[in-house]
């Protein structure tokens, strides 16, 4: 689940945008501009996204039950891509809308050194928000480089606000761009430019949020030095002659289901196995605490490799024909 460093990232985020919202309305009212009621937009819908991600953190602390056997952990990844449609739905499709109408009908904006202010101020804000979002990421990618730290995350609450954040710095810079335009080249129409360039960017935003939550939705298995770990231990254990396989898979930031099949020495007793499995789960939680739930597997070798080919067969095979 994601911890108290998402949260501070989200909080951050969330006041920020409660802000600027408010001031880009006010300024868009006052003065009349697309780019500005299309940032007011954005940072509006900033603002119920970083409300959702924090029901899908608290969701996703919910305790398993017989409905949900293992657990809620996935509701943070369901309202992460929630958050991506609303991006695109709502925030690129209203700004692109109000762009077109503006460019169709052009009027100027009625005193463009209201939203000059507006946008500074919300650029100190977003600033400060994004600075937060960065620091929190730079800290969770370590060595990794920006774009392999992003596709590998498996919480998407820092980098989902930190996408939104650099979307809305962006989104600042193309308003400020149409607005001087509109003011001094005397061409009101890109001021409506101004807001389908920001539509565009949050459309851009919204197909990579749901392309990277998409994969955490379908399933992604646990990072290379978590599943290098585990064969590590397994394979210090001396009952063990083989490990046949290994399947991880995320339920959340920090709550991995692991399955194990293993091929214990012929000569060992039922006893041992039971004593090994125990040790074997006792050390594995130990260094890898996101590992929550853990199911091994005792089948010989040739036994799993058999139940494999079974599987790529009945996969592979042709569907059944119906005789309606």
């Amino acid at each position: 689940m994601a911890g108290h460093g998402s949260k501070k990232v989200i909080y951050a985020a969330l006041a920020g945008n409660t802000l600027i919202a408010v001031t880009k309305f006010a300024a868009a009212a006052y003065t009349g501009s697309s780019a500005m009621l299309s940032e007011g937009i954005h940072s509006l819908v900033d603002t119920g996204n970083q409300g959702l991600l924090l029901y899908g953190i608290r969701k996703s602390k919910q305790p398993a039950d017989k409905r949900h056997p293992f657990g809620y952990g996935a509701e943070l990844y369901f309202w992460s891509f929630v958050v991506a449609i609303l991006i695109f739905a709502v925030g690129a499709g209203v700004s692109i809308y109000e762009g077109i109408q503006k460019v169709i009908h052009p009027h100027p904006v009625s005193d463009p050194y209201v939203a000059y202010i507006v946008l500074a101020l919300a650029m100190i804000f977003e600033g400060g928000a994004w600075l937060i979002a960065y620091k929190e990421f730079n800290q969770a990618r370590g060595s990794k480089s920006f774009a392999a730290a992003m596709h590998e995350s498996k919480d998407p609450t820092v980098f989902t606000v930190l996408f939104e954040d650099t979307a809305a710095m962006l989104g600042l810079v193309v308003a400020f761009i149409g607005l001087l335009g509109a003011q001094f080249l005397n061409m009101p129409w890109l001021d409506g430019a101004a807001s389908i360039g920001i539509g565009l960017i949050l459309a851009g935003t919204a197909a990579l949020l749901a392309y990277e939550t998409k994969g955490l939705l379908i399933g992604e298995g646990a990072s290379p030095e978590i599943v290098n770990s585990i064969k590590s231990i397994v394979a210090a254990a001396p009952a063990v002659h083989s490990l046949n396989e290994i399947r991880t898979l995320h339920r959340g930031p920090q709550d991995i289901l692991l399955a194990l099949s293993l091929d214990f020495e012929d000569s060992v007793n039922v006893g041992t196995v039971e004593d090994t499995i125990y040790a074997l789960e006792i050390a594995i939680k130990k260094q890898n605490p996101s590992v929550t739930r853990l199911f091994i597997e005792v089948q010989a070798r040739e036994h799993h490799q058999e139940m494999l080919k079974a599987e790529r067969e009945q996969r592979d095979a042709p569907p059944p024909i119906s005789d309606s």
